[in-house]
C-alpha cells in the first residue's frame, strides 16, 4: 500500500470516529463501524510511523495499555460515588430530545436514557478508582443493548426487583432509592427516580428529557402501572 494510499485511509478513519457520535442510535453495526474505525485509525497510524522506533514503539503500547485498564483487579465499588456521578450524568440529559433508539446529547429514549448514564458513570468511575470491574461493566453495558422491557427482566442480570409496585402517583417511596427504576407493566416505558419524589425520563409524550414530581404533575405515565427495580451496580455494598 502507497504511503498516500495508507494516510488516506487513515484519515478516513479519524473522519469516521468524529462523524459517527452524530447518529444518536445505540446498534450492533454502529458498534462494529466504531470498532472497525478504531482498528483501522490505530493500524494506519502505527504504520505510518513504523520508521520511527519510538513513535512506532508508543503506538503499538497504545492496546495493551487500554487493555491493561480493562484487567485491572475488580474491587466492589463505592455505591454512593457511584450512584452521585450516575444522578449526575441523568441529570445533563435534561431537555435533550426524545429520539427512539437514541442513547446520545443528540437524541435519546426512555431506556437509554439510564443506560447511557450508568455505563458513563461506570467509566469514570473505573478510571477514577482504578477499578476494573466497573470498566468491564462499561463494556459490557457498551456492548449489550437493554430495552426498558428487559430492565424489567433483570437482562443478564443488570437490574433486580424491588417487590414494589403501583403507580407513581400512588405508590410508597419509603423503600426507594435515588437511581432505581419505574418499568410499565407492558414494558414500553423507564422511568428514574431522582429522590425527594422527583423523576426524570426520556417522555416521547413531552419530546425530551424532564424532570417532575411524581405526586403532583399530570404526566400520564405517572398512572401507569409500574414495578420498581434496582441497578446491580448499586445492590453491592459499600467499601
Amino acid at each position: 500500500m502507497s504511503k498516500r494510499l495508507l494516510i488516506i485511509c487513515t484519515l478516513c478513519a479519524l473522519v469516521g470516529l468524529l462523524v459517527l457520535p452524530i447518529n444518536p442510535v445505540h446498534r450492533r453495526a454502529y458498534q462494529l463501524v466504531t470498532l472497525g474505525f478504531l482498528f483501522g485509525a490505530w493500524a494506519g497510524l502505527t504504520l505510518l510511523l513504523w520508521n520511527r522506533k519510538p513513535l512506532r514503539f508508543i503506538a503499538l503500547m497504545i492496546p495493551a495499555l487500554l487493555g491493561i485498564l480493562f484487567v485491572l483487579p475488580g474491587r466492589a465499588y463505592h455505591t454512593e460515588k457511584l450512584r452521585e456521578e450516575y444522578l449526575r450524568r441523568l441529570n445533563q440529559f435534561e431537555n435533550v430530545r426524545y429520539f427512539w433508539g437514541g442513547e446520545s446529547a443528540r437524541g435519546i429514549d426512555c431506556s437509554g436514557l439510564p443506560r447511557r448514564a450508568l455505563r458513563d458513570a461506570l467509566f469514570a468511575h473505573g478510571i477514577r478508582h482504578a477499578n476494573g470491574r466497573a470498566l468491564r461493566a462499561f463494556a459490557e453495558q457498551w456492548w449489550f443493548d437493554t430495552s426498558a422491557a428487559a430492565l424489567g427482566e433483570g437482562y443478564r442480570g443488570y437490574t433486580q426487583p424491588l417487590g414494589v409496585e403501583g403507580t407513581i402517583k400512588s405508590m410508597p417511596y419509603d423503600n426507594l432509592l435515588p437511581g432505581d427504576l419505574a418499568v410499565t407493566q407492558d414494558g414500553l416505558h423507564v422511568l428514574v427516580y431522582m429522590g425527594q419524589e422527583q423523576w426524570i425520563q426520556a417522555d416521547p409524550g413531552r419530546g425530551h428529557v424532564s424532570t417532575e414530581h411524581g405526586r403532583h404533575s399530570d404526566n400520564v405515565w405517572f398512572g401507569a402501572k409500574v414495578s420498581m427495580h434496582r441497578w446491580q451496580a448499586f445492590m453491592v455494598p459499600p467499601k
